[in-house]
């Protein structure tokens, strides 16, 4: 792990003032298309506590905002949350898969390995990594904006329109955050279609509680979750997640060793407590930062209220997101997916430019970010062979 010494430099420069400007609580909320939508599923499918997710994936923003000093997002292990969902696991199996995943990320990091595995891929594959996850949460956000409920007696398609709309005419407004706008048109949307909902919810206090999987939870948790996921925390969390960090912030970006380590202590601790498995991720980054996140400020304050949120009204919480339309969360994670793609764009060169597109491209066709990236590497090292063995005295390096 990093000293404490570097760590405090880190976050006085990341956090800088504790003011929290309306910039930084807009680009709090851009992750929230990729979060919201998998806590409610692993909560109702599932069975997970939802005031343990949220005060975890709270206190995690918290840690992580003050560790990196950047908006370093705290979002749900995909795979993991897809696997299930779709397979009803149990909430002993989703702890466990996230627990050894996390253990072999965090040895990737404190081994230095991380480190090495960010040399020997080049940037132009790391590049069509973010264009390729970029095109697919495109898909996914559009797919989301089409979901036709009706709320407030308008029709879901036309509200994610109004909503796109009013992300574009405030695309470059420095006065006036458009998330904030957003989300709180879903909100509306949601109390006027289910007023019920809103009437009924009550607050308690919950405290998290001590989880322990099983041998046989670890047996299908590795098989069924931890498989799929391990390369793509490997690939998105940690090598293009830094890659975007460096992009976006030139200055402070941050490094593989450690947001691996961070990855690994973060599932290591919570999935003991009714934590869902939570990893960094380039699309959260990216969402974040379009809608104005420029500091660990953002996510601090993010958690925060997830932290409070958990402890005091985890059930209102979750009642209000079920019922949440979708179509406008599909447009948060629309403008995430574009802002993703567009940090693709600065490869230079038409052997970069094909190692991208091959890359990209075989990430949805293959519809696997592990597969797709294997593809593109071995093209980006082929041409490389075949580039050093036409100039011989040219170096042969990633």
């Amino acid at each position: 792990m990093v000293s404490a010494g570097g760590g405090l430099r880190a976050a006085r420069r990341g956090l800088g003032s504790l003011r929290l400007g309306r910039h930084e609580v807009a680009g709090s909320l851009g992750d929230l298309g990729t979060f919201i939508p998998l806590f409610v599923s692993m909560v109702v499918v599932n069975g997970l506590s939802a005031s343990s997710v949220l005060f975890f994936a709270g206190l995690f923003n918290v840690i992580t905002g003050f560790t990196f000093g950047i908006p370093m997002p705290v979002q749900p292990m995909k795979a993991i949350a897809t696997v299930a969902i779709t397979e009803k696991l149990a909430p002993s199996q989703v702890y466990a898969a996230g627990i050894i995943v996390s253990a072999v990320v965090f040895l990737v990091g404190i081994t230095g390995l991380s480190e090495r595995l960010n040399r020997w891929i080049p940037t132009s594959v790391v590049r069509g990594l973010q264009l390729g996850l970029g095109l697919k949460l495109t898909v996914l956000g559009l797919s989301m904006a089409r979901e036709s409920g009706t709320f407030w007696g308008v029709n879901g398609v036309i509200m994610a329109l109004a909503a796109a709309l009013l992300g574009l005419l405030l695309f470059r407004n420095r006065r006036v955050p458009s998330a904030p706008l957003i989300f709180g048109l879903g909100l509306a949307a949601s109390a006027f279609a289910a007023p019920h909902v809103w009437r009924s919810l009550h607050f308690s206090l919950s405290l998290p509680a001590l989880t322990l999987p099983g041998a046989g939870d670890f047996a299908v948790g590795a098989v069924k979750g931890a498989l799929p996921q391990l390369p793509l925390t490997l690939l998105n969390s940690v090598v293009a997640v830094c890659a975007l960090s460096w992009a976006l912030f030139p200055t402070r970006g941050a490094s593989t060793r450690k947001v691996a380590v961070s990855v690994g202590l973060m599932n290591l601790i919570g999935c003991w407590f009714g934590a869902m498995p939570m990893c960094h991720g380039a699309g959260g980054l990216a969402g974040q930062h379009f809608f104005g996140a420029r500091t660990g400020r953002s996510v601090v304050f993010l958690g925060l209220v997830k932290m409070a949120l958990g402890l005091l009204a985890g059930g209102a919480t979750l009642a209000v997101l079920m019922v949440y339309p979708h179509s406008v969360l599909g447009v948060l994670l629309l403008f995430a997916a574009l802002e993703l793609a567009a940090a693709a764009l600065d490869v230079k060169g038409k052997q970069e430019g094909l190692v991208l597109l091959v890359t990209a491209g075989a990430i949805l066709g293959l519809d696997s970010t592990f597969w797709g990236f294997l593809v593109g590497l071995g093209v980006a090292y082929l041409l490389m062979v075949a580039a050093h063995h036409s100039s011989p005295s040219r170096p042969l390096e990633p």
